[in-house]
């Protein structure tokens, strides 16, 4: 090869290697050493890249372990004024294409989730990779306009540590401005989950879940992405008017799932189902003969329902009211009223139990008014004793009070 050539070569690979490499250029290269202060990396160009020792100190133990010889990277340009290396940046790289994910997802508008690691006076911060993200208050749905700066406070500092729906609004690099909204992210989020929910349940699983509502006609639990519904029939074995009886919002509970309506997006589930069924031991507690106490539930055409314990109801036909003919069960009952009952026959496996008021003699109705009247007093008398004893506390408590106002004075 001529000198003339030669000459020609070397400027042609010089060109390449000066002007293709430019500040703020992302490069793919290949890790080819790693030092106790540096690393290597071949760009496929005429000089090495160099990953100095400041740019190493940014990233995480874990992330310097992961790095390996012959591993294929991305690095950031850094410097290209050395003759012999470039300058390069694994950690630029890398925050490169964060701000190119958040890019991506706010023109997508994906929902993904990100956990709050801290706030300030006007919202919460949730990192982003490498990236600090910021959700203003405006677009959290747990503070609402009006609400004091207080409660505000108070609000955003519950929120840390918290994993919430999110959606990009705003990115701007040069500002390092990295905006999310929890508000625009909430709703889609929450059919996303529920819909997973669904694909994922069969009819007859046993699942947890925290009551998240309640109304008149049963509760509302939530599963984990989705809600589903507890009718107030399938809350207990006994009859209640209210589902505040035997729960209250924010109780864990087991619930079986009784239907899934995929099309509708409905759950139906049972709280019932998981409890004993007092059905199938009551030949342990009761027996024919035995007296009972029975508080009168419904009057029909035919008698009356009693329950003589939680999920326990036993008729009390026409017949069985009073040795006089009863036309009318109003006319020996009313509903509420607790009477003194003999068992007479049990079904366990109908489920009936049949009782009888006429049945019960005379002296063991006296017998049970007198100890009732007994039980009566007594718990009057601790009532009574409870509030004189509470009122003797905040007496002294007073008295204490004043006292020591007094020696401050």
């Amino acid at each position: 090869m001529s000198e003339e050539s030669a000459s020609s070569l070397q400027e042609l690979l010089d060109q390449h290697d000066y002007t293709l490499p430019k500040v703020g250029d992302i490069r793919k290269g290949v890790i080819v050493a790693i030092n106790n202060q540096d690393i290597i990396v071949d760009l496929g160009l005429k000089r090495d890249g160099l990953v100095p020792p400041t740019d190493l100190s940014k990233l995480s133990p874990e992330e310097r372990a992961a790095l390996k010889i012959n591993d294929e990277i991305d690095v950031y340009i850094l410097n290209t004024g050395e003759p012999d290396s470039l300058h390069v940046s694994i950690n630029l790289a890398r925050l490169n294409q964060d701000w190119i994910e958040a890019e991506a997802l706010m023109e997508s508008g994906e929902v993904f989730e990100g956990e709050v690691i801290g706030y300030n006076k006007g919202g919460a911060i949730v990192p982003f990779g490498r990236l600090r993200g910021f959700i203003p208050a405006s677009h959290l749905n747990d503070l609402t306009p009006g609400m004091s700066d207080r409660k505000r406070q108070q609000r955003l500092a519950k929120l840390r540590g918290d994993k919430l729906p999110l959606k990009v609004i705003e990115v701007d690099r040069r500002r390092r401005r990295l905006v999310f909204s929890q508000r625009d992210a909430q709703k889609e989020w929450e059919e996303k989950r529920k819909g997973e929910l669904l694909d994922s349940l069969e009819e007859g699983a046993i699942l947890k879940g925290v009551v998240s509502g309640m109304r008149d006609f049963g509760i509302f639990v939530d599963l984990g992405g989705a809600d589903g519904l507890v009718h107030i029939s399938q809350l207990a074995w006994h009859r209640i008017d209210h589902p505040r009886e035997v729960i209250k919002v924010g109780d864990e509970i087991e619930v079986y799932v009784l239907k899934l309506d995929k099309a509708e997006q409905r759950i139906s589930l049972s709280r019932k189902r998981l409890l004993a069924n007092p059905w199938d031991s009551v030949e342990e507690r009761y027996t024919q003969g035995q007296l009972v106490e029975g508080k009168i539930t419904r009057i029909v055409s035919y008698g009356a329902f009693a329950e003589v314990e939680p999920g326990i109801e036993g008729l009390l036909h026409i017949s069985q009211l009073s040795r006089t003919q009863v036309e009318d069960a109003h006319d020996v009952l009313a509903e509420g009223e607790t009477h003194l009952l003999r068992v007479v026959s049990i079904d366990r496996r109908r489920q009936r139990i049949g009782l009888s008021l006429k049945a019960v003699t005379a002296n063991e109705q006296i017998e049970w008014m007198a100890q009732r009247e007994t039980t009566l007093e007594e718990e009057v008398n601790a009532v009574d004793e409870s509030v004189v004893a509470e009122a003797e506390a905040l007496a002294t408590a007073d008295s204490e009070t004043m006292a020591g106002a007094a020696e401050e004075e």
